[in-house]
């Protein structure tokens, strides 16, 4: 597999000595993982908090995904990231200098949201509304942000548990198929398209052990694969742990999985276990890298 680059608003990070680590950031106060705060004060300093602890991205959403939240309302939404936005120079300047620049994701799947705050700033859309029309990556291509492109099925805020598939990984297959070539087509540079399995969207539990097992497959596509991987529902099921802020445990041997398998980017909770967790495998296993 030839060597990964994310482009990313005129950055260019080489994907291949050791993955990315996102760092999630949620100004809302129903998070499922408890970690949600609305002050967005309190966000940027979460922010300098989740850099300090190692974390290469910071991805900052405004409205829970949990499916049984009442969805907050576009212009809320918009103040809510935008005020954080307007904010992360301060945030990367509280931190000493590093060799690239500490990335801001956007995560969101409205078109209105995306188009208003990526006009503010931001260098990734991490879209988690499986890309019904590509609204989004014109978005992104019009600012030369990457874009995350998630696999589910159905709209968003809306619980799919009921999906049943034959086999999960062909659908990935002509999912990202179908999705990389409309990005393409909208204007995106390859180098700025990241995919994401959608571990625990539109999943049963056997779908998401499947493309942990199978996570390799994906690298026909030579491109990134980010694996949402912290305290995920699969890991409480499968360990019978119900509180999500007591999955780190099964969080680290979910990110080992796929560090063997080849991940680009690990999207957590808890920044400096995941930082630790990759820096002690990649002295472990030296040539153990995204590109394997």
């Amino acid at each position: 597999m030839q060597q990964l680059i994310l482009k990313a608003r005129g950055v260019e990070i080489p994907l291949g000595k050791r993955p990315l680590v996102m760092g999630i950031l949620n100004i809302n106060d129903d998070s499922f993982s408890g970690d949600g705060c609305a002050d967005p004060g309190m966000a940027v300093h979460r922010a300098c908090e989740i850099l300090a602890a190692g974390a290469d991205i910071v991805d900052v959403g405004a409205e829970s995904a949990r499916t049984n939240r009442a969805p907050i309302t576009v212009e809320e939404e918009i103040r809510r990231l935008l005020s954080f936005v307007q904010n992360f120079d301060s945030v990367v300047a509280s931190i000493p200098p590093r060799k690239y620049v500490p990335l801001l994701s956007i995560n969101t799947w409205r078109p209105l949201v995306a188009r208003t705050v990526l006009a503010a700033g931001g260098h990734i859309l991490n879209d988690i509304g499986a890309l019904p029309s590509m609204e989004n990556a014109h978005t992104c291509a019009q600012y030369g942000a990457a874009l995350v492109i998630m696999h589910s099925i159905g709209q968003p805020k809306v619980s799919h548990r009921h999906v049943r598939y034959q086999d999960v990984l062909e659908s990935l297959q002509s999912f990202f198929e179908e999705k990389i070539a409309g990005a393409l087509q909208a204007g995106m540079d390859r180098c700025g398209l990241v995919l994401d399995p959608g571990i625990d969207f539109a999943k049963q539990d056997q779908d998401n052990l499947a493309i942990y097992r199978q996570l390799k497959t994906l690298h026909t596509f030579e491109l990134p694969i980010l694996l949402p991987v912290s305290r995920k529902h699969v890991i409480g099921s499968v360990l019978g742990i119900q509180k999500p802020d007591e999955r780190d445990a099964g969080t680290v041997a979910c990110i080992v999985s796929g560090l063997l398998r080849g991940a680009s980017i690990f999207r957590v909770h808890n920044v400096r276990a995941a930082v630790e967790t990759l820096n002690l495998m990649q002295n472990v296993f030296p040539s153990t890298s995204a590109t394997a």
